[in-house]
């Protein structure tokens, strides 16, 4: 409690999530004399389901929640209510009458119904990329904003259920002018210390780029994550008894009610540093009867408040997280200082929740797949606007975002939901290819019928396969010129590829490998890949025709042995013969060499089948049941192709596990395509599937990984920069999210692995990188799931078969960003190929650029979208690190002409500059 005569007022927090804006700290606006909120905490996985609640299911309707609360809080003048996750409530406010409609709008401008964060979605931050996330919360407080003004702005940030937080997600807060920042996880060992210290409130420097305080923000950590003190859940589904305040009764228990709740809140006191504290009182699926929560609290605040007469220092009232903030903005005290994340997390000595970086990584590659697809539909929207017309992108914009839910994109739902979200996202892009369509008709003037190839990673398209004149269109959603391999499905053995001028390009026919023969299970027929690299103009298209040779020459060969080496003109790489794995990587251009070992590994996964108190692995936790890795062989067979487009060596290590180690002719960067699954588990064995990098660099414990695919920050082994660790899971208690790269480095060499979709590593040994791929469990974690981690599908009945690339780049480390920076954007907003058959009409324009000229290579085009019928929203970003590289870390002045004609906007980069720092 405080000292002195000060008295302690505690704010009851009441709350759904949901959140938007928010004006500076300190803001001179008039406040609600009582302020407050109320937590009934509800996910947003399977949407449909908890709005409208399926008993069969899930118990949860949020639409009874909003009816009940608003009855509620009509009622009573001090009662408040917070609202987070926005998609929940723009489905529950289309359903509203005018007259409701403006009830709760009046509800909002005297400060009663709250927003805070008021994203589409309360994001995950472990796996989520930064450009995501920026899209889903404009949607919602856009949506916020056009609904109910300056009013319905939150200005607190508020994740109270995700699993571990993000400095870049802070970092992102701060820049959105949010005054604040709660949340409710944080590993259990830095709690501790932080309640002994007093620092569970504390300001987040969350850029090492940044001028202070431009990404400063206070941050809280909340008393008992999104539940109430225990003994005070009122709630229909809580088993605490209410307040029984008539003294006739015989359980009269008001008495007890106050001596328990006064001791929390002096206990609460001694961890905190002001004289006010705040309770959140709510969780999961509550307030669906609200009036059982405000009767009991209007009870509460009454009796506890009535002891100040007995010289009790406890002041109880409604409060809502932004008057908390206010209060502790007055109070002018001096904040401990943070600069790192909070990652990772963990509840207890061995339960890490460091699993959920890899979880359903099928599920994070499409996510990432359908953000591309999405950034090159606002590209392609915004650049082919026509006065008047606004193309309708609500369903793969609303799929999109919903997938960055903190039980989406992560990989913690039920597998029923999980196959929610991907139907989303099949069903966005479905509709929006369309839309792709017809502004590819309008910026090429062809009105061609355009196909879609979804399934080219496993060597599918029907119109490749199938025809012997055909067009690809290659659209580049980056503001500077991209060279991108292409490897189409095909059955002749010859081809001609020209450009958009009519020049002949350089092309191979390879065969398809035997792993992915297996993998497409019968749903594409093509025995070839044709292989080109193409170059696409910035924020624009290029145009390639293909053409089946009659009398060509056969397909490239396959050799039965492992080559000596593959290289380019920039890299080389060497293989062992008698292993036939990965030996050595160099770069030609830096004349730079390291020792370089790549192989397959898996734990074991803890299952807790033996004893109660062994915590399994499962969608949340990384529990490996011991610290060494079984090795899936020690060798791989190989086959090689090398041919002047692209050279290849591809490597089996099981009937489950291979992979290709591939050079593109003009690629700075080794690709490693791995193909993992069906993983086994007729041993009964839950498994853990890594890839580990083992060089010669002397890396002395330090690592390196994004934060959101934007800043990096660095790693120690066995450390946590704000406390001294008690290392008690030397695998999972190292193990980072790696959202588009991580690296290793000394004094000289910088590898650099950069990821197609969110994944977890760490490095184990010195020089060495592992990166799990996938995971396969049969035991739950009991941390909400309720189910195995154990993915089939209809194709893979007998277990789920993920592919993805790793790509790979040396170089020397003051340089190192200079090629990791434009390498990740590429891999993140990948060009979208369309395809054409026969022959494009004589008048197609085959070729555009929105811009005059390329952005420098320290701009990246964040945003570009159709805003409204008569205006595009632009972002530019600086997309370097302070310091990370001589040149592009600099700030740079650009001079931007926005031209307009009937059909087309185009962007002239006039000139630019870097400024000395």
């Amino acid at each position: 409690m405080a000292a002195g005569s000060q008295q302690l007022a505690v704010g009851l927090l009441f709350l759904l999530l949901s959140g938007a804006l928010s004006f500076p700290l300190g803001h001179e606006t008039e406040q609600p004399a009582t302020c407050g909120y109320e937590v009934s905490r509800v996910y947003i996985s399977q949407f449909d389901v908890f709005h409208v609640d399926r008993n069969d299911i899930q118990h949860a309707g949020v639409q009874y929640i909003l009816d009940s609360v608003v009855d509620q809080l009509l009622k009573n003048p001090d009662r408040r209510f917070i609202y987070v996750e926005t998609a929940f409530f723009y489905r529950w406010w289309k359903q509203q009458s005018s007259s409701m409609q403006q009830t709760v709008k009046q509800l909002v401008n005297e400060g009663r119904l709250e927003f805070v964060n008021g994203g589409w979605c309360m994001s995950d931050e472990a796996t989520t990329h930064y450009s995501a996330v920026i899209d889903q919360m404009t949607m919602g407080l856009r949506f916020l904003n056009e609904t109910f003004g300056a009013c319905g702005r939150p200005r607190v940030a508020w994740h109270i259920d995700p699993f571990g937080h993000a400095r870049e997600h802070a970092s992102m807060f701060a820049q959105m002018g949010y005054d604040g920042f709660f949340f409710g996880r944080l590993d259990y060992q830095d709690r501790d210390r932080r309640m002994k210290a007093k620092e569970q409130e504390l300001l987040w420097r969350a850029s090492e780029s940044l001028t202070p305080p431009v990404a400063d923000l206070f941050t809280g950590i909340l008393p008992n994550g999104y539940n109430p003190p225990p003994g005070f859940c009122w709630d229909q589904s809580c088993d605490d008894p209410p307040i029984r305040d008539d003294p006739d009764l015989e359980d009269y228990n008001v008495d007890d009610v106050v001596t328990r709740f006064l001791a929390i809140a002096n206990h609460q006191s001694l961890v905190y540093k002001t004289n006010h504290i705040i309770m959140t009182m709510g969780s999961d699926f509550q307030y669906e009867n609200a009036n059982l929560w405000y009767k009991n609290l209007d009870k509460l605040i009454h009796y506890v408040n009535a002891q100040q007469a007995n010289g009790a220092k406890v002041n109880v009232l409604y409060s809502t997280p932004s008057c908390y903030l206010q209060e502790l903005h007055r109070a002018n005290l001096t904040w401990a200082l943070k600069t790192d994340d909070f990652f990772p997390y963990a509840d207890d000595a061995h339960d890490f929740w460091t699993g959920y970086f890899t979880s359903r990584p099928a599920l994070k590659r499409y996510e990432r797949i359908s953000n591309s697809n999405l950034q090159v539909l606002d590209v392609d929207r915004a650049l082919s606007i026509i006065l008047g017309q606004l193309f309708d992108l609500i369903l793969c914009e609303k799929a999109m975002a919903v997938a960055q839910h903190h039980d989406a994109v992560s990989g913690t739902e039920k597998q029923h939901v999980a196959n929610d979200y991907a139907r989303r996202l099949a069903n966005g892009w479905q509709h929006c290819q369309a839309l792709v369509s017809n502004s590819l008709a309008a910026l090429s003037g062809s009105s061609a019928k355009r196909i879609y190839c979804d399934n080219l990673n496993i060597s599918v398209c029907p119109l490749t396969e199938s025809s012997k004149k055909f067009s690809v269109n290659v659209y580049n959603p980056l503001a500077r010129p991209v060279t991108w391999p292409v490897r189409l499905p095909v059955n002749g053995t010859a081809y001609v590829v020209s450009d958009a001028n009519g020049k002949t390009v350089d092309c191979q026919v390879v065969p398809v490998s035997a792993a992915t023969r297996e993998v497409r299970r019968n749903r594409g027929s093509a025995v070839n890949e044709l292989v080109f690299e193409v170059q696409a103009p910035p924020l624009g298209f290029t145009t390639y025709s293909v053409s089946l040779l009659k009398d060509g020459p056969p397909p490239a060969s396959t050799k039965h042995r492992t080559p000596t080496a593959i290289q380019n003109k920039f890299l080389r790489v060497t293989f062992d013969p008698d292993t036939g794995l990965l030996s050595s990587l160099s770069n030609l251009e830096t004349k730079q060499t390291i020792k370089l070992t790549q192989n397959f590994y898996w734990y074991n996964a803890s299952d807790g089948n033996n004893s109660e108190s062994i915590q399994p692995s499962g969608a949340y936790i990384f529990r490996p049941n011991s610290s060494t890795p079984f090795i899936i062989s020690k060798t791989a067979k190989t086959e090689s192709i090398q041919t002047s487009a692209v050279q290849e060596v591809r490597q089996w290590f099981s009937p489950w596990v291979s992979q290709v180690v591939r050079l593109y002719t003009e690629s700075r960067a080794l690709e490693l395509e791995w193909t993992v699954g069906p993983v086994p588990i007729d041993d009964d064995l839950g498994k853990e599937v890594i890839t580990r990098l083992d060089t010669s660099i002397e890396t002395s414990q330090y690592f390196y990984t994004d934060s959101n695919g934007r800043e990096v920050l660095q790693r120690k082994t066995d450390f946590r920069p704000t406390w001294n660790l008690k290392q008690s899971e030397p695998i999972a208690g190292n193990y980072y999210p790696i959202n588009s790269r991580a690296f290793i480095k000394d004094d000289n060499d910088q590898l650099t692995v950069v990821t197609d979709r969110s994944q977890g590593g760490g490095s184990i040994y010195n020089g060495s990188l592992e990166i799990m791929l996938h995971r396969r469990l049969l035991y739950d974690d009991v941390r909400g799931v309720a189910e195995p981690l154990n993915e089939t599908s209809k194709i893979f009945p007998e277990g789920l078969v993920v592919r993805g690339r790793l790509l790979l780049s040396l170089d020397r480390p003051q340089s190192a960003a200079d090629a990791h920076r434009p390498l990740a954007q590429e891999v993140v907003l990948q060009p979208l190929l369309t395809f054409t058959d026969g022959d494009l009409h004589p008048n197609t324009q085959l070729e555009f650029s929105g811009l005059q000229a390329a952005l420098p290579p320290a701009v990246h085009l964040l945003t570009l979208t159709q805003w409204d019928k008569d205006s595009v929203l632009v972002r530019l970003e600086h997309q370097f690190q302070s310091g990370e590289s001589k040149v592009n870390s600099q700030p740079v002045t650009i001079n931007l002409q926005v031209r307009r004609s009937h059909t087309h906007i185009y962007f002239d980069i006039l000139d630019y500059s870097y400024d000395e720092e």
